[in-house]
Order: C-alpha cells, then sequence, then structure tokens
C-alpha cells in the first residue's frame, strides 16, 4: 500500500499519526486545550492525507530517485506547515511564524527555538517537539542510505565511482541495493532500521531513568540524543537530575553520529569493517582529545606557574565538561555539560565557545543525524594534502593504499572540495541576507554555521553572549529556515536537482 502512494503522502500520514501522542499525553495530564487541538489536527490531516493519497494512489513517476529527492525536499519545507498548525493555536501569544520556524528547527534536527522561556511551552508541547525531530532524525537515517546512497549524495560520493548525483552507486553500496526498485529499497531499510532507531532510543531512555532522571525528561533528551537535535524540555543537562551518569551514558550513544558503522554494519557492504578501521570514528576521537587537551592544558601551565589554585576535583570538572561538550558539538547535537563552565574557567579563554563552532562546522559521519561537512569529507582531503606534502618531498613517489585510498585521495578530495567550497559560498550567502534583514553582521557568522551546521545551541554557547531566536525578525528566520534545510539535505542533493541526466527519462 505503502509503495502504490507518493512518498511525500506517507510522510504526511505519519507525521498526522504522530499527532495523537501528544493528544494522548496531554489527556493524562489533563490538559484538555492541547489535548483538543492536537487531536482535532490528527483528524484533519489525517482526513486530508487520506484525500490527497487517493488522488495520487498508483501514481508512477518516471523517475522515482528524482521522485524521492523531490519529496525530501517537500517534506523539510512543506510538513512543517502542517506541524506548526496544533503549535500556533495550543500556544498563547506567538505568531505562525514562529510556529513554522519552530517546527521547520525541530524536523531538520537543528534545535533552534524561539521559545526561550521553557516553562511557556507545555510538557505536551515540548514532547511534540522532541518527537518531530526524533521522526527527522529517524528520516535522515533511512533516506541516506535508501535515496542518497545510490545517487552518491549525501558524503556518498567520496568513496563513489561515478559522478555526485548521476545515479551511480557506491562502490561499497551492496548488490541488492544495485538491483532493487528505490520505493522497495526504501521499504526494505525503513524497517531495518527503523527498530534499531527506536531500540536505541529506548535503551538510551532506560538507562537515563536508571541514573535518576525524570521519564518524561529522560524520554525527550533520548529522542534528542538520537537524532542530534539538541531539544529539552528542562533547558539542557545543566538542570538533569541524572547527573555525571546521565551525561556518562548520552556520551556513549554520540558514537551512532560519528559513524554509520556503528548501526548499519552490513547494509553498505561494509561487513568486514569495524569502527577500529572506519577513518570518522578515529578522526572523531583525534579531534576531541586534542580540543580537550588545549582547552585543559592552557590553564594548566597557569596552575603550575602558582598563578591559579585548583583542585583536583576541578581538575576532573573542567576535563569531563570539555570532553563532553566538544564531543557533542562535533556530533551537532549541541547538549552542554553541567562542567562546561569550569572548563571555560579552566582554559582561561573568554569565548571557548568559538572551538565549539570549527566542530559544529566539521560536523559528524556519513549517513548519521549529524550535519555539517562530514568527517569523512574532512578526511579525504586530510588524505590528499598529506599526499601532495609527500609529492613535494618525492616527486617521483607512487601513492599506496590500494585502489579506494587513492580514490579517496584524487576524485574524493575533488569532490570534497567543491562541496567545502559550496558550504563556505552558502555560509556567506546566508550571512549576507541576514545582514539585509538588520541582524548585526557579527551575529551573522554564528546564526549562519548553526543553521547550516544544524546546531541550533552554538547561538546561545558560541557568541560572547547569548543570541536569541525570538528576537530576530521574520525575514531572518525565513532566511534561517532556508538555511537549515539547505543545512539538513547538503548543496549537493540540491544542485542535483539541477542536474540535466536526473530530468531524462
Amino acid at each position: 500500500m505503502f509503495q502504490r502512494v507518493p512518498l511525500f503522502v506517507v510522510l504526511m500520514g505519519i507525521g498526522a499519526a504522530s499527532m495523537f501522542v501528544p493528544a494522548a499525553h496531554a489527556l493524562a495530564l489533563g490538559d484538555h486545550l492541547t489535548m483538543r487541538v492536537f487531536f482535532y489536527g490528527f483528524i484533519l490531516f489525517s482526513l486530508l492525507t487520506f484525500v490527497v493519497g487517493l488522488a495520487t494512489l498508483d501514481y508512477a513517476p518516471k523517475n522515482v530517485a528524482r521522485s524521492h529527492l523531490i519529496a525530501l525536499v517537500a517534506a523539510f519545507t512543506c510538513l512543517p506547515l502542517m506541524f506548526a498548525v496544533p503549535v500556533s493555536e495550543a500556544v498563547e501569544r506567538t505568531t505562525f511564524m514562529n510556529a513554522w520556524f519552530e517546527m521547520v528547527s525541530c524536523l531538520t534536527t537543528t534545535g533552534a527555538t524561539v521559545y526561550d522561556n521553557v516553562g511557556r511551552l507545555s510538557p505536551s508541547m515540548h514532547l511534540w517537539r522532541g518527537l518531530v525531530g526524533w521522526m527527522g532524525g529517524l528520516l535522515v537515517w533511512i533516506t541516506a542510505v535508501s535515496i542518497f546512497a545510490p545517487m552518491n549524495l549525501g558524503g556518498f560520493e567520496v568513496r563513489a565511482t561515478g559522478a555526485a548525483g548521476k545515479g551511480a552507486t557506491t562502490s561499497s553500496f551492496s548488490q541488492v541495493g544495485n538491483v532493487m526498485d528505490p520505493s522497495q529499497r526504501l521499504m526494505r531499510y525503513t524497517m531495518r532500521l527503523a527498530p534499531l532507531y527506536a531500540g536505541f532510543t529506548f535503551v538510551l531512555w532506560l538507562g537515563l531513568v536508571i541514573a535518576g532522571e525524570v521519564p518524561y525528561i529522560a524520554l525527550i533528551h533520548a529522542m534528542s540524543v538520537l537524532s542530534t537535535s539538541g531539544i529539552s524540555p528542562n533547558g539542557g543537562l545543566f538542570y538533569a537530575h541524572s547527573g555525571f551518569w546521565g551525561e556518562a551514558l548520552i556520551f556513549v550513544f554520540f558514537v551512532l553520529a560519528v559513524s554509520r558503522l556503528s548501526f548499519s554494519s552490513g547494509l553498505l557492504g561494509e561487513k568486514d569493517k569495524g569502527l577500529r578501521s572506519d577513518p570518522e570514528f578515529k578522526l572523531a576521537v583525534i579531534l576531541v582529545v586534542i580540543v580537550t587537551s588545549f582547552l585543559f592544558l592552557r590553564h594548566f601551565v597557569a596552575v603550575l606557574d602558582g598563578q591559579v589554585a585548583t583542585s583536583i576535583t576541578q581538575m576532573a570538572h573542567a576535563v569531563w565538561g570539555a570532553l563532553f561538550t566538544v564531543a557533542s558539538f562535533l556530533t551537532t547535537t549541541g547538549f552542554e555539560s553541567r562542567y562546561w563552565l569550569s572548563a571555560g574557567d579552566w582554559s582561561g579563554l573568554h569565548t571557548p565557545g568559538l572551538f565549539l563552532v570549527g566542530l559544529a562546522l566539521i560536523g559528524g559521519g556519513v549517513a548519521t543525524t549529524a550535519g555539517g561537512v562530514k568527517l569523512l569529507r574532512i578526511y579525504a582531503l586530510y588524505r590528499h594534502s598529506e599526499r601532495e606534502l609527500q609529492r613535494l618531498v618525492h616527486p617521483s613517489s607512487v601513492g599506496g593504499g590500494g585502489r579506494e585510498a587513492r580514490r579517496i585521495r584524487r576524485k574524493g578530495a575533488y569532490i570534497s572540495w567543491i562541496f567545502f567550497m559550496l558550504f563556505a559560498m552558502s555560509i556567506a550567502a546566508v550571512m549576507l541576507a541576514l545582514s539585509l534583514t538588520g541582524v548585526q553582521f557579527e551575529t551573522t557568522l554564528v546564526l549562519a554555521i548553526s543553521a547550516l551546521s544544524t546546531t541550533g545551541p552554538l547561538a546561545e554557547i558560541a557568541a560572547e553572549t547569548p543570541i536569541s531566536f525570538s528576537g530576530l525578525a521574520d525575514g531572518a528566520k525565513l532566511v534561517l529556515a532556508a538555511a537549515m534545510v539547505l543545512g539538513r539535505l547538503e548543496t549537493l542533493a540540491i544542485v542535483a536537482l539541477f542536474n540535466p541526466e536526473i530530468w531524462r527519462n
């Protein structure tokens, strides 16, 4: 049945059905206004989905891959309009623009919010925010391996044998993916990845509850970590009851946003590869260790000179606060450790958050829920630079490492550099557009990277003074919403839609 209607209609139906969850939660809490709003939304949009589904039943697009790509663009831009209706009706003194911006931020797993006061939203509304972000993360998981991988997009082009967007399969893509219809592949990977995604969320939720967290807050935090949205109903982990052990458990689950091999083993023909041999995982570990060490050692020198008094407990808090927060922003989750202020005091830097801007810019792994440039592209550029330095010393040398290593150093680095330049141009364009709406130029850099890397909490922690999204003009919110969608889908996917080959029969 699901294969007989367009992908966008299926997503509409899932979104409409999900409104029943906050409706039931509000009913249990006795919040009848919120319950009615979400329940009526569930009925209204379920009927609308049914009508649109009947109108598009057995629709056969000429190019299914192109149809799916267009459906993703429509999903991240049009579905938030549907999700925003109950928000605008249930939240007092808000506008539909703010509600739509909030839902775009949640669905793209950005986590930027215009409701600075968490007490302004009801618990069921916070649950809705977390649920939308969680569904957005699941959508990214599934479409990465079922749509982007066969089209050499989303980072898979680094190891691909063909050009990005032409529909050639990657060298590591499974034989099943080569011959299966795109709709069948989408259904197959949904059945395999959705239970994993839900299972990981349940395990993290259970662990946080055992660590002492309130079940409701633990659920939203678990969904936020899996989707890397950074959504929290209580202002973040600083106010969490789970304390250090809750942060330690969340830190373990960051690996899902660093390497796809942590959950997709066997899906992409990478059965023999583990985390130890994954360049993305190794690069992430190196980056986290280097940045954490710098933040720690800078202040440690002052301690040795006798300029600052400290204790072992303060040292431990500073190390853990830096380690957790650095890993959180590298995965574009954006959760701040309760000990991050200690890490900032320990480092002696006035704005240590600028380190987090660079980490969010790099981002997490390919085919994960993380945003940013992606670690695999950074790795390809590093290998190419390493090879060029070798050629400066030995011009006649021949690079080794096998066929795949040579492909990454050459074509992989080339396409990675193109993407990096497109990403940089996108930052410049968003900064210029924000400046035209009246935003101060110093603020536009943080906001642009925050939106394009889908790391909303950057605005609060990275700048010298926290930036409030609620104070932005509607024009600036439109620009940032477009940047969030662009950052979630990536520039190459948008460019691929303009590829003439994808429009040919």
